[in-house]
């Protein structure tokens, strides 16, 4: 049966929710769901903004069917080929033969490679700033190249000032029954889960993410319109500050993570020590066992927080591989201007503080604290100085 939400008096939204899947793109965990949001534009022409997920095709299609209410669709914009938001367009051109699919040059390609189809006949090739009158409504094509695709575009309503923005301004989590982020709480409850989606889907394109801001500056906008999570229709300037601030891998707030990698509880030890030292000077500091916590989780808080804290014990010679497989992932996320301190652990050889600092070279603006801490095997009492030392450097440079 169908479930449809109404944006507008011609907009509506046709997607649907996935509460089963567990891992977002095979790797990032998505306790509470996702969504998967197709817009149905009703105008004197139809308009779908893209389609959905493999799991939820049936729905949508029930869906669709309820919101065209017998009408022809005419056309179908992709601004976004990545299968979780196409996988259901063969199908769809097989359902509405007179339905025309307007795209750009590199999507038209991966429509091919993807579903092996030739639909050349019916496609509406645009080129950046491109409109299409579809009766009321005047729609404005822009592309926004690796957010996080090479062939992602968005599309602006002039008429409503609606920005169909794709994968930007998304967020993990399924809808519950509301669509829109005034609805609940969301910065209570659902502002971390947009944090880590940026974070790791789209972090890596800060500059091309800036592009697409930039772009989004010069429109009058009331309305964003995602392909995962919530419409925004009032407090746009909240998002839209925190993509900014994302943008330019700029922390959130000034407080400090630690991150740790403890075989036999000793590495961890230390990195509490240093946790208590720093609230003691009135410093926020939060703590994650990089083998327990998902590095998606990680990857999000480093995004939010200045000053970083990765403490590993010696693993093989190396840094233990999840601490490794974390700053891995960091150095991949492009994090930039953070201040970074280092402990190691190591019963006989330490060298995982040395290999840490030689990976986050690689990043921009990375600040290191000049004292890297060495642990033989546990946290001895002339070391506890060290870690006050390391709190006080700490603390003094989150407050100036």
């Amino acid at each position: 049966m169908h479930c449809v939400k109404k944006i507008t008096n011609d907009l509506i939204w046709v997607g649907a929710n996935d509460r089963r899947l567990a891992m977002f793109e095979g790797v990032y965990s998505v306790p509470n769901g996702v969504s998967y949001n197709a817009y149905l534009l009703c105008d004197k022409k139809t308009v779908l903004f893209d389609t959905v997920d493999n799991a939820v095709r049936q729905r949508f299609f029930e869906n669709l069917s309820y919101a065209l209410n017998g009408r022809k669709l005419d056309y179908l914009v992709v601004q976004h080929i990545e299968p979780d938001h196409s996988a259901a367009l063969a199908e769809l051109a097989d359902k509405y033969p007179e339905m025309r699919i307007v795209c750009n040059a590199k999507t038209a390609a991966l429509i091919r490679q993807f579903f092996n189809i030739d639909v050349s006949a019916r496609t509406l090739l645009v080129k950046e700033n491109d409109t299409l009158d579809t009766g009321k409504h005047k729609l404005r094509f822009m592309f926004a190249p690796m957010v996080h695709w090479p062939e992602v575009m968005v599309t602006y309503d002039a008429t409503d000032k609606i920005l169909f923005s794709a994968d930007a301004f998304g967020s993990f989590g399924a809808l519950n029954g509301a669509i829109f982020a005034d609805e609940v709480d969301f910065l209570k409850d659902y502002m971390d889960e947009t944090r880590r989606y940026y974070a790791n889907i789209v972090g890596k394109y800060g500059a091309q993410t800036k592009a697409l801001l930039q772009k989004a500056a010069a429109l009058p906008i009331s309305m964003i319109c995602p392909l995962h999570g919530f419409v925004w229709r009032k407090n746009l300037e909240q998002i839209i500050a925190k993509y900014a601030l994302w943008a330019e891998y700029q922390p959130e707030e000034k407080g400090v993570l630690i991150a740790y990698a403890s075989v036999y509880g000793n590495t961890e030890n230390a990195a509490e020590i240093l946790a208590c030292r720093v609230r003691e000077r009135g410093v926020k500091a939060v703590m994650f066992d990089v083998s327990v916590t998902p590095a998606s989780d990680i990857v999000s808080a480093a995004f939010r927080y200045s000053h970083l804290v990765f403490a590993s014990t010696t693993y093989n010679a190396g840094i233990f591989v999840s601490m490794e497989a974390l700053i891995h992932d960091l150095t991949a996320h492009n994090i930039q201007n953070r201040t970074v301190a280092v402990i190691e652990n190591g019963s006989w050889a330490a060298t995982s503080g040395a290999l840490i600092r030689e990976k986050l070279q690689k990043c921009k603006n990375i600040t290191f604290a000049e004292n890297l801490i060495s642990i033989k095997s546990s946290v001895s009492e002339a070391q506890l100085a060290e870690l006050d030392a390391l709190a006080d450097f700490l603390a003094k440079d989150i407050k100036k």
